[in-house]
Order: structure tokens, then sequence, then C-alpha cells
């Protein structure tokens, strides 16, 4: 939609009045489909700003998940960072220290791979919870645009029909 776009409020259609003219439209019949739309619109415009809530909330766990991300990945590398650290710092030792050292090493080694492993079961999980997260909000912008085409499409008849009604009244 343009910004030049027709902007229509319930108040709008509540407050619009219509010229009397000879052989019009029932006043009843006009005011009760005033209202039906104007209902209409509210109806439509509080779901719009209850969509709007829970898009801003799948943004705001996108940005965690994001965060999590990284700092899983800041730990993964810190984890290999240790390992090489470890490794180093095995090599340097003495000879007369080099049982201790080698068995302090395997130590570090296994719990490096150990963690290692937990934050990439960690990262896997969060890459499933998000490519849900991904299916989920896809099938809401799905429903959102078929709603979207069905008013639009509502809107062209009632636009035909006005139109035929216009040239009926010309004729």
């Amino acid at each position: 939609m343009t910004d030049d776009a027709f902007h229509l409020t319930p108040h709008d259609v509540r407050a619009q009045e219509f010229q009397t003219a000879l052989r019009g439209y029932n006043r009843v019949q006009v005011d009760e489909f005033k209202l039906r739309v104007s209902e209409e619109i509210e109806r439509l415009l509080r779901e719009r700003i209850q969509w709007e809530e829970r898009l801003k909330n799948m943004q705001e766990q996108l940005r965690a998940f994001r965060e999590r991300e990284r700092a899983m990945n800041e730990a993964l590398i810190a984890a290999q960072q240790l390992r090489t650290d470890a490794q180093a710092q095995a090599d340097r030792e003495s000879e007369a220290h080099i049982r201790e050292a080698r068995a302090q090493a395997m130590l570090i080694i296994s719990q490096a791979q150990q963690d290692e492993q937990g934050i990439r079961e960690r990262s896997d999980a969060a890459q499933r919870q998000f490519a849900s997260y991904l299916a989920n909000f896809r099938a809401l912008l799905e429903r959102q645009l078929a709603e979207v085409e069905g008013l639009q499409t509502h809107t062209q008849a009632m636009n035909q029909i006005q139109t035929e009604m216009v040239l009926k009244r010309q004729a």
C-alpha cells in the first residue's frame, strides 16, 4: 500500500452522512450498514494491533536466539582456544613432569570436547527452534496474505457493484 492510500477509520464510517434524494436508499439500511462496516474496521484494527504485537514478540525472540547463538559461538571459540593453550602448556613442561602434564592435558582436552559437544547440541537445538519459528511465522504471513487478498477481492466486488449501480442510475 502506498502512503497516498485512502485511510478509513470506524469514526469516519459512523460520521459519514449521505444526501437524501428522491428514490434514495433506505436510511435505516444505510445506517445499519455503516455500523457493521465501522465495527468490522474496528475489529480489523484490533486484530492488526494483535498481529503487530505478536510480530514484535517474535522479533524479540529472534534477537534473543541470535544473542544465544553468538554466545555459544564465543564459548566454542573459547573452548577451542583453551584446548590449544592446554596443549601448548603441556609441550613446555619439563621431562620430569611430562607424565603429569600429559594426564592434565588429556583431562582438559576431554572437558573441552564435552563442552564443545554440549555447545553443538544447544546450537543444533537453537537452529531447530529457529527453523520452527520461521515455519510458524511463514504460515502466519501466508494466512495474513490470504486475508488481505480476500479483503481485496471483496473490495473489488463492492467497487464493481457500486459502478453498476451508478451506471443503472445514469441509464
